[in-house]
């Protein structure tokens, strides 16, 4: 055990989780690569989760950074600030939100934490649905929602949580059933729930499910939903934290794939925005976002330095069309690895879209999840100079390829090549 790891095993908590058998102290990076404190280079399938969203040290947003916090690092929500009150006005406008409301958090939790306090504040219950296999956060309110047991740690919560079916395509009593029945069903089963329900406050589910493996339902199900939700007069919140900015290449937010039955009520976002800057944020129409009826403030959501780093993130984003390259590479990307996947026996599945890929191991025998398989693809693959994620449900089976939005094709191809090496070596 190199002295790193031995000093913070002796300070940090046991349940903060290190990847790899030997872990890696990641010392700087630049476009899609990283180098560890070895001086390896890895080319980078995973971005910090998902939150080096564009590339690594972009100039752009490094030169941002560094200017405003030459001018003034932090002053809190109670001073006019002009980077917060900028960015604001381009993430409502993007949101289809209409008449949006913008506040900023630090994190995706803390997003989704606000997002559950406006939900029951606004329908004065504590009553809300979550979707089966989710994750929306560490704090004692989100992980109270969170219905992936491997990132629930306690059955206390604030809030009565109901959990739906839906949102895993290929497991569950539905798996068998088409896409228009299994839309159907999930409908039948929502309302037969809110039937046996009172004044249910909100739905919040991830339009792809991040944590959870990169899962999502029939494009329209969430639009189904809302249907439903509207008759009960239930608000729907799309969790974006990982499928927001266009990610998914196909659409800027996860929710248009769902848009039949137009924006959410509220959308959460971070992760990407700041390109590995702390921000977090809610979206909600005006009259939602201003129900409170006490006083409340962020010491550090809507910091400068930070909101500065979004504004040129963004910018970047817009101007290089990345969702356009999102789409483009990461559809080669896709096609690449359920080419090198096919003939391995452990592969189950390989699904997602845009550059949020998932790949499920399983047993071909049983059809068992087989994390230990999982857990030795993502160790060759840090070998051979690729590094990936994990996730799925409690036996985090699926592998996570979820490189910048900025991927070349050269890059996707070598990425490809690394990862068919590491599942044939099983």
């Amino acid at each position: 055990m190199n002295s790193l790891h031995a000093r913070h095993r002796a300070v940090l908590p046991d349940w903060l989780a290190l990847y790899y058998d030997r872990p890696i102290e990641i010392t700087h990076g630049e476009g899609r690569h990283v180098w560890d404190a070895d001086g390896r280079r890895y080319l980078d399938f995973f971005g910090g989760i998902l939150t080096t969203m564009t590339a690594h040290a972009l100039p752009e947003v490094t030169k941002a950074i560094a200017e405003q916090a030459g001018r003034i690092v932090h002053s809190s929500t109670l001073y006019l600030n002009r980077p917060m009150v900028e960015l604001a006005e381009r993430i409502a406008t993007l949101s289809g939100i209409p008449d949006a409301r913008v506040f900023f958090t630090t994190s995706g939790t803390e997003a989704n934490d606000t997002a559950l306090l406006l939900a029951t504040a606004y329908r004065g219950s504590n009553q809300v649905l979550a979707m089966r296999n989710s994750y929306h956060g560490r704090s004692f309110s989100t992980v109270g929602v969170t219905g992936n047991s491997a990132w629930s740690p306690t059955g206390l919560s604030p809030l009565q949580t109901l959990y739906l079916h839906g949102a895993v395509r290929t497991r569950g009593p539905f798996a068998g059933l088409t896409d228009e029945r299994f839309t159907e069903a999930a409908v039948a089963d929502l309302e037969d729930l809110l039937g046996h329900t009172h004044r249910t406050a909100a739905l919040l589910a991830e339009p792809v499910q991040g944590v959870g493996g990169f899962t999502s339902p029939p494009d329209g199900l969430y639009a189904a939903f809302r249907k439903v939700l509207d008759r009960h007069g239930v608000l729907w919140i799309s969790d974006e934290v990982q499928t927001g900015w266009g990610r998914t290449g196909d659409h800027f937010w996860g929710w248009q794939a769902h848009a039949q039955a137009g924006p959410p009520d509220m959308l959460t976002f971070a992760k990407g925005i700041g390109n590995g800057m702390s921000i977090g944020g809610v979206v909600a129409r005006a009259e939602i976002m201003n129900c409170l009826d006490a006083n409340s403030i962020s010491t550090f959501g809507g910091s400068p330095v930070t909101m500065a780093a979004g504004l040129a993130n963004l910018t970047y984003l817009l101007d290089h069309d990345l969702q356009g390259n999102a789409r483009r590479v990461g559809g080669l990307l896709i096609e690449r690895i359920r080419a090198a996947a096919a003939g391995v026996g452990l592969v189950r599945e390989v699904r997602g879209r845009g550059l949020m890929i998932g790949i499920e191991l399983a047993d071909p025998a049983t059809g068992r999840a087989a994390p230990e398989a999982a857990s030795a693809v993502l160790e060759s693959a840090r070998e051979h100079g690729l590094l990936i994620g994990k996730g799925g449900g409690h036996d985090t089976s699926a592998l996570r390829v979820a490189p910048p939005l900025s991927l070349t094709v050269a890059e996707a191809e070598e990425g490809a090549a690394i990862l068919e090496q590491a599942l044939r070596s099983l």
